[in-house]
């Protein structure tokens, strides 16, 4: 391998582990945005509205953060698939 492929290799693997932990920062803070933010801090102001006879605040920390924490981990696997061909990710070395 010329010292021009490993240099292009490296730039490759640096724009991806950045955009994979771009990805990750986002998700985390929708994460964080719906498990902290709606279901403590913005509780008493969701608590005017009920979803099934339940104040949303207190849904959103019973069961609304769990819902969203598995469908990020399903949007993570998608976009991360989405990564890997962009980037020809092909978990080798």
């Amino acid at each position: 391998m010329t010292e021009a492929e490993q240099i292009d290799r490296q730039a490759r693997r640096k724009a991806y582990w950045r955009a994979n932990l771009r990805l990750m920062a986002v998700l985390l803070a929708v994460w964080f945005a719906v498990s902290f933010g709606a279901g403590i801090l913005f509780r008493d102001v969701l608590d005017q509205v009920s979803i099934g006879g339940a104040p949303l605040g207190f849904w959103f920390a019973q069961q609304g953060a769990i819902y969203v924490f598995v469908i990020l981990i399903f949007v993570y696997a998608v976009l991360m698939d989405r990564l890997e061909r962009r980037f020809g990710a092909d978990g080798e070395g």
